[in-house]
């Protein structure tokens, strides 16, 4: 998910060694080697691969190699550029954006792009009632096909985040009759058949895919964008996804080079991989915030009362978190506090200062308050295998302890935690969140407001933070707006309905051979342009 400012994202720099900035076709060398497969090593496997109907960045960053978008983002996450449109202007005072389609666009299976097939994807990714996201594009009123290679998007009005959406994952352009073609009785039916093989226009097309274990991809023969050589990418012939949710099981592939390149390395550990001269640990610039959610309905699922229902008892927790402590324990000096829920390089962020500085006597004053003086039992979900989120726990259950309340870790696959966490079937979790568009909206609907998934599924519900969320999504004033999210971050930050720990750079680990990867501040993995040297 998505924003930066660039004074903001100076200790992002900072943190990634002087990493220069990569174009979205990538830097690969002088001269790129054709050809081969690559092997990367994942922490957990994808979910459903398609573009409107999922919020996982487990599926996101693998659907970046198999899904387009009208628009991409910049290398730096702040702007668009061109992707399967080449031209985009507004007329009717904002309200009318025409988009020019690239010529010659096919999908994987050799069938051309339409304009119908444009359309029927954004109309799909804008109904209310698909998916989490459709708000991003929800001041479309209507989209028309006004030639073969024109569409027309009329707004119901000026909308400032619309080009920044038109490049975010859910705006994925698919192919109409694919997908209408496919197994099943209703759309949602429909979706599930054709996300387990997905037919899109990006670099790579999917051939085999065994869950949990491994997942291959094979090079479109039909993408449209040419290398360094002239020649149309990607330069793979491969690529292939090996799941391995131990962080020490994948590190130690990677250094015996049974993997090219792995994903998530643990902060504690890049110190490690930076001196190993066989590897090139690079830190990219992001928009990632690690924190603890909260399930904050008055009642468990289970029936028992929920304490973290208590906002005193919720701010408590907050204060009794050593955030600067957790910080050195698990990155090594690679984080920093959290000053809002959002990322610091989030457009409109607003946060003077870390959140909920540590202060046990608070924390004890504000228990006793909450008629917990003598503290309770809470049990948190996380992620087997991790080793930050096993860190982040194990220090926070460490510091709790001094105000008696017992934390009580509960471990599991990835995708076990993610079911329960959408049948809101828990009372605490870690996890981490990036960007996927410029724009604070995104986040904002996703943590804050309500009306979307019950606010990260936690039963949050605010009705004035609702309203301004909602109004902000109009507001074409940047002041004005800027106002909004100033309110909307104090509401939200004030409720502490999350742990707010870190922001940390994206940590990724290469044999020495392998270049031209990219991955920008809002999360996409580009590997169209990776190649493997001798």
């Amino acid at each position: 998910m998505t924003a930066q400012f660039l004074p903001d994202r100076r200790g992002f720099l900072a943190m990634a060694g002087g990493l220069a900035a990569v174009s979205f076709a990538g830097t690969a060398n002088a001269a790129p080697k054709r050809g081969g497969k690559l092997i990367y090593g994942r922490i957990a496997d994808s979910l459903f691969l398609d573009p409107v109907l999922n919020d996982a960045n487990v599926d996101i960053w693998v659907m970046n190699s198999i899904y387009d978008t009208l628009l991409f983002p910049t290398a730096d996450g702040t702007g668009v550029q061109a992707g399967l449109a080449t031209k985009w202007a507004f007329s009717d005072a904002g309200k009318t954006l025409t988009l020019t389609l690239r010529a010659g666009v096919k999908f994987s299976d050799g069938s051309p792009m339409t304009a119908g097939d444009v359309k029927w994807s954004l109309d799909r990714a804008r109904d209310p009632k698909a998916g989490a996201w459709n708000d991003l594009i929800a001041s479309i009123d209507a989209v028309t096909v006004a030639g073969a290679d024109t569409v027309v998007l009329k707004l119901k009005l000026p909308d400032p985040t619309i080009l920044a959406a038109l490049a975010t994952f859910n705006t994925g352009i698919m192919p109409q009759k694919l997908f209408e073609a496919a197994a099943g009785a209703t759309p949602a039916d429909k979706a599930k058949a054709f996300g387990e093989k997905p037919v899109g226009t990006g670099p790579f097309m999917l051939t085999e895919w065994k869950r949990n274990q491994v997942m291959r991809l094979v090079r479109n023969p039909h993408y449209w964008r040419q290398g360094e050589d002239g020649k149309a990418l990607p330069y793979l012939d491969e690529l292939e996804f090996q799941i391995i949710p131990d962080d020490s099981t994948r590190i130690l592939k990677l250094k015996a080079g049974e993997l090219h390149g792995s994903e998530f390395i643990p902060l504690a550990r890049v110190k490690e991989l930076q001196g190993d001269k066989n590897l090139r640990m690079e830190l990219w610039p992001s928009t990632k915030v690690t924190y603890l959610s909260f399930m904050v309905k008055p009642k468990l699922t289970n029936g028992t009362d929920n304490p973290l229902a208590n906002l005193k008892v919720r701010q408590a927790l907050n204060y009794a978190v050593n955030k600067d402590g957790v910080i050195a324990v698990t990155t090594l000096g690679l984080g920093k506090p959290m000053r809002s829920y959002m990322s610091s390089t989030t457009p409109l962020f607003d946060g003077p200062a870390p959140l909920y500085k540590y202060d046990l006597a608070k924390a004890k004053a504000l228990l006793k308050e909450a008629g917990f003086e003598k503290g309770f039992e809470v049990t948190c979900m996380t992620v087997a295998g991790n080793q930050d989120n096993l860190n982040n726990i194990t220090a926070v259950q460490q510091m709790w302890a001094a105000i008696g309340v017992k934390l009580k870790i509960e471990p599991m696959d990835s995708p076990s935690l993610t079911k329960r966490y959408r049948a809101e079937d828990f009372q605490m979790r870690t996890a981490a969140w990036t960007n996927d568009i410029s724009d604070p909206g995104q986040i904002t609907s996703y943590f804050a407001y309500g009306p979307n998934i019950n606010a990260l599924h936690s039963g949050y519900n605010d009705a004035k933070l609702n309203e301004l969320y909602l109004a902000s999504q109009k507001e074409t004033d940047q002041a004005k707006r800027k106002a909004q999210y100033k309110e909307i971050q104090k509401i939200f930050n004030d409720a502490a309905t999350i742990v707010s720990l870190y922001e940390t750079p994206y940590t990724v680990a290469w044999r020495k051979n392998v270049v031209g990867f990219s991955q920008i501040p809002l999360g996409n993995n580009y590997f169209q342009a990776v190649n493997i040297g001798a």
